[in-house]
């Protein structure tokens, strides 16, 4: 029986993957889940790809690549390389034998895995977990639904050259093939139409504490919300709900979220992720270099805490885990 809080962790990928780390130097890893973003799943080659469960999984068993910040350390391409001899054969509007996405070959051996594990049956929550105890985590990692949830980026169709013409792309297109570098114009959230699991909904109803890293408000976090009836469990425990900006100095850490922000008319700061989360977050932690942002934040009805937010020193990471605990009530 332990007497540590038991916390639940809203995520994407690498932020929420830094958090949770920080997080394990606080609390055991075994009273920490992570509930996992899987609108970025795809399927290439016949293969399930889950790229957020996937790098917080590689993160978190010290085996990312830290110079890419995902996939495998000393990976290897050969099988990515082989695949080039087939693009000059391969048929217009085929997507057979596609380079774009980079599965290296150690990485392959997760999805084999996870394929054939889905096509015995099995549902993602306990794939993902039997992953996570391969590499040796105690960690409870718990994708957001066991549905299909994929989101769906709308472009300018000029800016899919090769596309069908709709402007309607993956997010792993967008993401990985445009290297998000084109604007957008709308989100559709596959997980509207998904189910969270009976685990999901325990998790979040029972934990002491609710942590939404720092990941994008919209990609990352927004599927999980849009899950039926989440959103509705996390206004109801609303002061014990402390969300981490993804923003410092009005930048994202990594990745669109800033541009997102202003594509979809907010603040590209943390008081626009102040605005997002007000209805399901009590309290929001932001970089010290925006405390001039505090008060402007408090406006819109949380509380703010002010601290280093820039992970990779372990005294900094513990020092946030302890403050984020801390904004939700908690005494660690």
């Amino acid at each position: 029986m332990t007497n540590s809080p038991q916390v639940t962790v809203l995520c994407g990928g690498v932020g929420a993957a830094r958090f949770l780390k920080a997080l394990s130097r606080v609390l055991p890893a075994a009273d920490i889940t992570g509930i996992v973003n899987t609108g970025d799943d795809t399927v290439l080659h016949g293969l399930h790809i889950s790229p957020d469960l996937d790098t917080i999984t590689y993160t978190l068993a010290a085996a990312i690549d830290p110079e890419r910040g995902w996939g495998l350390v000393d990976e290897s391409w050969r099988a990515l390389e082989a695949l080039r001899r087939y693009e000059q054969i391969r048929p217009e509007g085929s997507q057979a034998g596609g380079t774009w996405f980079g599965l290296g070959d150690q990485d392959l051996a997760t999805h084999f895995y996870r394929t054939a594990r889905l096509k015995e049956g099995a549902r993602l929550t306990d794939i993902s977990q039997e992953i996570a105890s391969a590499w040796g985590l105690d960690y409870r990692l718990l994708p957001m639904s066991d549905d299909p949830a994929p989101t769906l980026v709308s472009v300018d169709p000029k800016d899919d050259p090769g596309g069908d013409g709709t402007g309607w792309i993956s997010f792993q297109e967008y993401f990985v093939r445009h290297r998000h570098g084109i604007a957008v114009r709308e989100l559709h959230l596959g997980a509207t139409s998904a189910h969270p699991t009976p685990e999901v909904v325990q998790a979040i109803s029972s934990a002491d504490a609710v942590v939404i890293a720092p990941s994008n408000p919209f990609v990352s976090i927004g599927p999980i919300r849009a899950l039926p009836h989440v959103d509705e469990l996390l206004s109801q425990r609303r002061d014990s709900v402390v969300g981490i900006s993804p923003l410092v100095g009005g930048a994202a850490v990594k990745g669109p979220a800033a541009d997102m922000m202003t594509d979809f008319g907010y603040r590209p700061d943390s008081v626009g992720i102040g605005q997002i989360y007000r209805a399901i977050c009590g309290h929001l932690v932001i970089d010290e270099k925006d405390a001039v942002l505090a008060r402007d934040v408090e406006e819109q009805g949380i509380s703010a805490t002010v601290t280093n937010t820039m992970m990779g020193d372990p005294a900094i990471d513990e020092h946030l885990a302890r403050l984020t605990l801390t904004a939700a009530g908690l005494s660690v």
